[in-house]
């Protein structure tokens, strides 16, 4: 277990997620609670030893029956608890001030790394870091919550050993010595019996996530299950998955028993140890009734101070594989992220789509869709592309979008953000509708009164308005049709006013004469409008039309009379 635990990838990004915080903007307030439960932690070890003088001297008066020293330790004894208390429910209260401002902290840079640079679509399905969804949420909050604790039980137990060290060597030096040696073997021997938890929890949050991704599927389809009678093949996958599921908690449960078993007894032997070792002082007269119950709390505190492992152990499991997924996910987007920005600045070009000695394979690699294909597509152009093979214009929409790796050659574009891409499928993030329509960007230049003008140019106005304005709250993917939400899209793109726009298909949504209306406004914008036409497409209204017949050929044909002249 410690094995893996220590390795140095698994503690350097722990060590890099601690700092992460104190160097965010939440970092001035972390470091304030952190100084405070350092301090509360000093305070609280501090009062649990004069806790057990107090206590000492408490029970020697009542073995003595001296009644006026017994109420006197009594109330000092209840002061010391009242004070204690009041310092463990502070000490509470900031420690959990503290783990949710790490989770905030640390949710939101993971949420960050996942939407940045296509991250979510490029991670998809890859093999070590299923369900990031899960991880980014329910595992990031384990972590935070977990580490915290075991950083502060550690500090305590510093704390704990140094304090009760010496009360200890004061009543007995052999019962020091005997803590340590007890620890040790404790220690060895719980790593010994609980080394497969690891990797067994590990397991475990991934199939269990995975059981539970396929109920989410289940319910996402839900409409397309039934119309297509799937329940049977969806029956026989969840049973699989939570045989996997129950077989795998089976050998934890058994690697948990085993555990138990030992650590059980082990902490059952620190109450009678020191009894057994400091009783014969006291039946020579050596030392008071007092010291004994002294001794029994300072040996079972310095115990547990060194014994971390051992009590901690099934906890510090879990936690060792919550740190392994967030790793592998952190790893997973940082690697990501890294490969397309290098991508972007190698096919970098400034006012121009350029194909290289572009080609491009299908899917299985067993043939060329696009062979050396060698052009360059400049501002305010028009562009159809058609095909003989639809799967051919969809590759080729995808991999302008970066989508797809499948291809030789070079694709030099603009920046992200100068080419915008609109699929077959348009598709409408969730919110208020004026926020779906206007880009982040320019959500305060642009009012209300020129987005109902677009609205009422695409005959969306009265739509509109029977929804609840553009300030209506809805899930607008759900809400409109395919028509509308092309309609809106383009209002969008208007909007930006990009260098370049790639529309797939466009008449699955609306008509010729709607895709004619958009043509010509983006060109009037001196947008580039490139479209991978469904079927046949008037070419009337572009300059140029690219085709993509069989085995990769390709035909280039400009159309306005000024180009064919030239």
């Amino acid at each position: 277990m410690l094995t893996e635990l220590n390795k140095p990838s698994i503690v350097k990004h722990l060590l890099s997620f601690i700092s992460q915080l104190f160097r965010s903007k939440q970092g001035p307030a972390a470091i304030r609670y952190s100084i405070f439960l350092l301090l509360l932690v000093i305070t609280f070890n501090g009062f649990n030893v004069l806790n057990s003088y107090v206590g000492r001297d408490f029970i020697s008066a009542l073995e003595q029956k001296n009644s006026k020293s017994f109420f006197h330790f009594a109330l000092l004894y209840g002061i010391v608890f009242i004070i204690s208390s009041g310092i463990g429910g502070i000490y509470r209260f900031i420690e959990e001030r503290l783990g949710v401002l790490w989770r905030e902290q640390l949710t939101w840079r993971f949420t960050e790394s996942y939407l940045s640079e296509k991250t979510y679509h490029s991670i998809l399905n890859k093999k070590g870091i299923e369900n990031p969804d899960q991880r980014i949420t329910d595992d990031v909050k384990a972590f935070t919550t977990t580490t915290l604790s075991f950083i502060l039980l550690f500090l305590g137990g510093v704390f704990s050993a140094v304090s009760f060290a010496g009360v200890l060597w004061s009543i007995n030096p052999i019962l020091f010595f005997v803590a340590i040696l007890y620890a040790m073997i404790g220690t060895i021997s719980t790593i010994l019996l609980g080394k497969d938890l690891i990797r067994i929890n590990y397991n475990q949050l991934d199939l269990e996530a995975n059981y539970r991704s396929d109920l989410l599927h289940i319910k996402q389809h839900a409409e397309s299950i039934a119309l297509t009678h799937r329940e049977l093949r969806m029956s026989v996958r969840l049973k699989s998955k939570l045989k996997k599921l129950v077989t795998n908690f089976k050998k934890l449960i058994s690697v948990n028993l085993r555990l138990s078993l030992f650590t059980n007894s082990y902490n059952y032997f620190i109450q009678i140890i020191p009894m057994l070792l400091i009783a014969p002082s006291y039946m020579r007269g050596e030392i008071q009734f007092g010291v004994i119950t002294q001794a029994g709390l300072a040996f079972t505190t310095l115990l547990n101070a060194f014994s971390l492992i051992v009590t901690q152990f099934q906890s510090i499991s879990s936690f060792s594989a919550v740190v392994k997924r967030l790793q592998s996910l952190d790893t997973a987007m940082e690697e990501s992220i890294k490969t397309v920005k290098q991508r972007e600045q190698d096919s970098f070009h400034l006012d121009e789509i350029i194909f290289d000695q572009f080609s491009l394979y299908a899917n299985d690699k067993s043939m060329y869709l696009i062979q050396n294909l060698n052009l360059k597509i400049k501002r305010k152009e028009r562009w159809l592309i058609t095909a003989i093979d639809e799967n051919t214009k969809l590759i080729l929409f995808r991999t302008l979008a970066g989508l797809n790796k499948e291809n030789e050659g070079r694709i030099l574009k603009p920046n992200r953000d100068e080419v915008l891409f609109l699929p077959e499928q348009p598709y409408l993030p969730p919110g208020r509708l004026r926020n779906v329509i206007v880009p982040t960007f320019l959500a305060n230049t642009i009012p209300d009164s020129r987005v109902m003008k677009e609205l009422k140019f695409h005959n969306l106005d009265t739509l509109v308005k029977r929804l609840g304005g553009l300030s209506a709250l809805k899930e607008w993917d759900d809400e409109l049709s395919l028509a509308e939400k092309f309609k809106i899209s383009t209002i969008r793109i208007q909007f930006a006013k990009p260098k370049f726009v790639v529309i797939d298909r466009p008449t699955s949504s609306v008509g010729k004469f709607e895709v004619s209306k958009v043509l010509k406004n983006f060109h009037s914008l001196g947008i580039t409008t490139i479209i991978l036409a469904k079927g046949e497409e008037t070419a009337l209204e572009y300059d140029y039309h690219l085709n993509f017949g069989h085995f990769g050929k390709w035909t280039l044909n400009p159309l306005s009379p000024f180009l064919k002249e030239n």
